[in-house]
């Protein structure tokens, strides 16, 4: 592999700017001359529309900005990038993030890709997911497998913990997660009945899917929403951010309130309805025990027409726990035991009113206990 010093980004036709590695390891980033007179902030509290050289910090991103972070696989995504690397003898613990992005190259999720890229396997096909999902089984006991390339090329530049491929159902792009070691063998049972009841209460959702299995209750398939098509029938990319690389924070470190979400939205999209989704889905995270709530299971999406930035849909739900057993990200204050004062407290600091507050987490409450998503647990 011919390491890569420059790197040119680009979103859709157009260049966003360039990333160069430095002397100290730390990749610095310079804006287009012509996205500066056309485009737009890509992390707006980072990297202003200026002209101007933007220099990271080596924390918490490995010296990237946690734009470009957000493009790079981890958990399962990193292992297969790291296991392609040790099968073309090349040791994973020598690549730096900017030619990791190389390897991720136009495959990533989100709207950005980069150039040039490194390629790492040309081979393609697909398997019936019952093989997948014993292949990323042996994969992750350590085992040998000989369909490392395949499962490479589907899921090698996702993010996440558990085994997943990025596929192509009926013409539009989906997501399919397969059982992790720790898991139990109905989590895609489990997460489908999550998005099912989170559709309920009324929280936006992709289009979710139980693929079924001979061998379990299903897979949890969901349809993605960074990418959609034009008029023209040509796909286009939805530049997308995430929490943790809006803040330059570390998800693994649970360091968020819900108030501090509450803020983020109010500031980055002045839109009421935009706050009262954080709201319904912080009801939801308590009342249906979704203690993963870090701060990369929250997303913005870019509206380049409408030059505006809204919440992505909802991912990422199900009955689970973070560090501690904890909420990851606070709730008033209190990550062990949220309740309904310490939900209304936010709501409150928010500016919301208190009657319509009430009537959505009591709402969310009803339908999570209908929904009986405490079986899963």
């Amino acid at each position: 592999m011919n390491r890569i010093k420059v790197l040119e980004v680009f979103l859709n036709e157009d260049k966003v700017g360039t990333l160069a590695v430095m002397k100290n390891g730390c990749s610095a980033f310079e804006y287009d001359a012509k996205w500066l007179q056309n485009g737009f902030s890509i992390s707006p509290f980072s990297l202003p529309l200026e002209r101007k050289v933007f220099i990271p910090k080596p924390d918490p991103f490995e010296g990237l900005f946690g734009v470009f972070a957000d493009s790079l696989p981890d958990g399962w995504g990193r292992l297969l990038v790291d296991r392609m690397l040790l099968k073309r003898n090349i040791n994973p613990h020598t690549i730096d993030s900017l030619n990791r992005l190389a390897v991720v190259g136009y495959t990533g999720m989100g709207a950005l890709y980069y150039k040039p890229d490194h390629l790492i396997t040309k081979e393609s096909g697909q398997s019936d997911y019952d093989k997948i999902a014993q292949a990323c089984k042996r994969l992750l006991e350590d085992k040998d497998t000989g369909d490392l390339d395949n499962l490479f090329l589907l899921g090698g530049s996702s993010g996440g913990a558990r085994p997943k491929i990025l596929t192509e159902i009926e013409g539009e792009k989906w997501i399919v997660k397969f059982p992790s070691s720790f898991d139990k063998d109905n989590i895609g049972e489990m997460e489908f009945r999550y998005s099912e009841c989170a559709k309920a209460c009324g929280i936006e959702m992709p289009e979710t899917r139980l693929f079924p299995s001979k061998r379990c209750s299903g897979y949890f398939g969901v349809k993605r929403f960074d990418r959609f098509q034009d008029t023209e029938g040509n796909e286009k990319r939805i530049h997308m951010i995430s929490v943790s690389a809006l803040l330059e924070t570390s998800h693994r470190f649970p360091n968020l309130d819900y108030h501090d979400l509450m803020k983020l939205v109010s500031i980055l999209t002045n839109d009421e309805q935009e706050m009262e989704k954080m709201f319904r889905l912080m009801c939801f995270n308590v009342f249906a025990h979704n203690r993963d709530d870090h701060s990369k299971n929250f997303t913005f999406l870019y509206d380049q027409k409408e030059d505006k930035w809204r919440l992505s849909p909802a991912y990422d739900l199900t009955y689970s726990y973070s560090l501690g057993g904890e909420h990851a990200t606070c709730v008033n204050g209190n990550g062990s035991d949220p309740d309904l004062h310490s939900i209304l407290a936010v709501a409150d600091k928010a500016g919301m009113n208190k009657a319509d507050a009430m009537k959505i987490a009591a709402a969310v409450q009803e339908i999570v206990q209908e929904y009986n998503l405490v079986r899963y647990k």
